[in-house]
């Protein structure tokens, strides 16, 4: 008699949790105070799906609210047992627009570790001409040779290595055509040499301060790049095509900015 009245018991709560889906914190609290026994929550909990709080103040209240030894740690186990909970997705999000979600616009992001996308707030570089120079691979075209200058001993964003970035091109713009460059301290400021109309297939001192990446495409129009432990501390600056504007004395543009101090 006793074991079937138990029986009822347990189909009549197992009835209304179904119709609540999951089980929590607060669904075992009300268990507890209606003064059930610590087996039938236990199966109860065994036998419903859940997601509860187990963090140190999550267990703490279930133990004020009443909840035995015996309850708490089915809980835990619950918990911890392969699909209780849903599991994080492995993959990439990817917004409704076919881009990694946090990429938005025209620019350079970093991912934090997390996992979330940071836009990098670009910072004024300015720029004078340090002469000019022939490419005999890009058929002769004069290329000016460009002295960058940026106020501050060091970026705003500090992180360490790897650092993985993701640069959503303008449209009609390739990723090559972006320059990762070493800054140099000088002073109170960073300086840089680099080349209009980009560095590739030049040799010279206007190259001294480019760094080579690769760059895998993500998206459309968006790629990523990844900094290397091998790369080492430093400043380092990312520069987008035509941030020089004119090879004018006193011209300004704009460059995405990390410091790496170890």
């Amino acid at each position: 008699m006793r074991k079937s009245i138990f029986t009822l018991v347990f189909l009549a709560i197992c009835s209304l949790l179904t119709a609540q889906q999951t089980m929590n914190n607060d669904s075992v609290i009300k268990l507890v105070k209606a003064g059930l026994s610590d087996d039938l929550i236990v199966s109860t909990i065994n036998g419903s799906t859940g997601t509860y709080d187990t963090s140190a103040d999550g267990l703490i209240a279930l133990k004020s609210a009443g909840a035995s030894d015996k309850v708490v740690a089915a809980i835990v186990a619950k918990s911890a047992a392969p699909g209780a909970a849903p599991a994080a997705v492995a993959a990439p999000a990817v917004a409704a627009s076919g881009l990694p979600a946090g990429i938005d616009e025209v620019g350079v992001y970093y991912k934090e570790k997390s996992g979330a996308w940071i836009a990098l707030m670009p910072e004024i570089v300015n720029f004078k001409t340090g002469g000019v120079m022939k490419s005999m691979l890009s058929n002769g075209i004069v290329k000016g040779d460009m002295n960058g200058h940026i106020q501050g001993m060091h970026a705003k964003i500090l992180t360490t290595l790897p650092v993985v970035l993701a640069v959503y091109v303008p449209e009609g713009t390739a990723i090559t055509e972006y320059q990762l460059l070493r800054l140099r301290p000088s002073g109170n400021s960073r300086e840089f040499r680099s080349v209009t109309g980009g560095v590739f297939h030049v040799s010279g001192g206007a190259t001294r301060d480019a760094v080579e990446f690769q760059a895998d495409k993500l998206a459309p129009r968006v790629y990523q790049i990844t900094l290397s432990p091998g790369l080492g501390k430093g400043e380092y600056g990312l520069l987008p095509p035509g941030a020089q504007g004119s090879a004018n004395m006193g011209s300004s543009g704009k460059i995405y900015s990390l410091s790496i101090p170890e």
